[in-house]
């Protein structure tokens, strides 16, 4: 658990916010090389960069203000909300924001938006694996008492010391790598636009409520559904849902990729 990177003059940048930057970077950078691919220039790719930036950060950060509004913010400095440098971001919220973003960019620039959405995705998944590092060294979204040997030991002022804890960041982080290596297998062979976002959303809702399964970060009063599911595990549900509805709507609509 390393939280600090380094100082800059008053200012402090978090290891956090470096492997959040690098997964976005890294996400865009694939995605402008995999778009043309099925047509779409690698210029718009680039164009569309700054929505889903802002998207992100404002989706991610609202959904994390309104989920800990009691324990983090109520009373609290205005500011405090905006500190996203200190962590404090919910995937996804990040990816209801772009996903907005995208949507409206691709209404602006009459863009076909589902064959835009596919080149997109598995960049998705490559930059939540970032993104996951980033909470292991922030010390979040850690996991519940375990003893098996890879357990992990946070240090002493870590709320889960000395206990051994479940690596959910890292679970999370490799399953991620194999699921963007997947859908980037998926798009060079898909049927129809939109097929890529709506496995990914299967996918990712599958993965993310498995590894829900080992979060110990959650109070009792954050359970839902019996007090049995997580808040993101209630979430996932949704997007396996909607990955369904989409993969029926988009396929029978279309025969192959326009």
């Amino acid at each position: 658990m390393h939280p600090i990177a380094f100082h800059f003059s008053s200012f402090t940048i978090t290891w956090y916010g470096v492997f959040v930057a690098c997964g976005f970077l890294l996400g865009l950078w694939t995605a402008v090389r995999r778009a043309p691919l099925t047509g779409i220039k690698p210029e718009t790719i680039l164009d569309l960069g700054p929505w889903l930036i802002i998207g992100a950060i404002v989706g991610s950060r609202a959904w994390y203000v309104a989920t800990f509004w009691n324990e983090q913010f109520a009373g609290k400095p205005f500011l405090d909300l905006f500190m996203v440098w200190r962590g404090g971001l919910i995937f996804y919220g990040g990816l209801v924001g772009a996903a907005l973003g995208t949507v409206l960019f691709a209404a602006l620039r009459k863009v076909p938006l589902w064959r835009m959405a596919d080149a997109l995705t598995p960049s998705i998944a490559l930059g939540y694996m970032f993104g996951r590092i980033g909470c292991l060294l922030n010390g979040c979204c850690f996991g519940r008492a375990c003893e098996l040997p890879w357990a992990i030991h946070f240090p002493q002022h870590h709320e889960t010391y000395p206990q051994g804890v479940h690596p959910t960041q890292l679970y999370d982080s490799l399953l991620n790598l194999g699921l963007f290596a997947a859908l980037a297998w998926l798009y060079r062979r898909k049927k129809f636009d939109g097929q890529v976002f709506a496995t990914y959303l299967l996918g990712f809702a599958v993965l993310r409520f498995t590894v829900e399964l080992f979060r110990g970060d959650y109070p009792a009063y954050q359970r839902y559904l019996g007090h049995w599911a997580t808040p993101a595990q209630v979430v996932s549900l949704a997007a396996f849902g909607a990955g369904v509805a989409l993969w029926l709507v988009l396929r029978r609509g279309q025969l192959r990729p326009t």
